[in-house]
């Protein structure tokens, strides 16, 4: 898989974001070969994070600018938790479209989404949504995002309900 078309909405210096865009590679990396998450874990941080001689960009599948240790965290609380993430992501779903349905891209940013939301308020539920929102615009163009604008607020109103709860 390549890396996303380059956009204003995935620029460099933002080392959060391009770990969340490296682990969404790296889930469906690991779904779509079968390889264990922490194989590619390892090829990420030796091959695909952080910046090279070559100056490759997102284009190219690489990740110049991204926190290695949040991008590790990520896949594997997601990849540990993938059964129960799905069945949460799938309660958001509607019932004819089960999560399998689902783009792979698509798939494996609602996992990583999820994997976030499912834990304790760090980072803020809607800093997660518009992080993972930017992703989506850098992958797809059609109805995707929106779609996943969708998901990921669902996820996070029943993941995180306190932080939506009226004051």
């Amino acid at each position: 898989m390549s890396g996303p078309r380059e956009s204003g909405r995935l620029q460099k210096g933002r080392p959060r974001t391009g770990a969340r865009l490296a682990a969404v590679q790296a889930l469906f990396q690991s779904e779509q070969a079968g390889e264990n998450p922490e194989t590619v874990i390892q090829q990420f941080v030796r091959h695909r994070l952080g910046p090279n001689d070559a100056d490759e960009g997102l284009g190219e599948g690489r990740v110049p600018d991204a926190d290695a240790k949040l991008f590790a965290r990520i896949v594997r609380d997601t990849a540990a938790r993938i059964e129960s993430l799905d069945e949460t992501i799938g309660k958001a779903l509607a019932k004819d479209w089960p999560l399998e349905k689902l783009d792979p891209v698509l798939r494996a940013l609602l996992r990583a989404a999820a994997g976030e939301l499912s834990t304790p308020h760090e980072p803020p539920a809607r800093v997660v949504i518009n992080e993972y929102l930017d992703i989506a615009h850098g992958f797809f163009v059609g109805d995707e995002p929106r779609f996943a604008n969708g998901v990921l607020d669902a996820l996070a109103r029943s993941l995180r309900a306190d932080e939506f709860a009226r004051p």
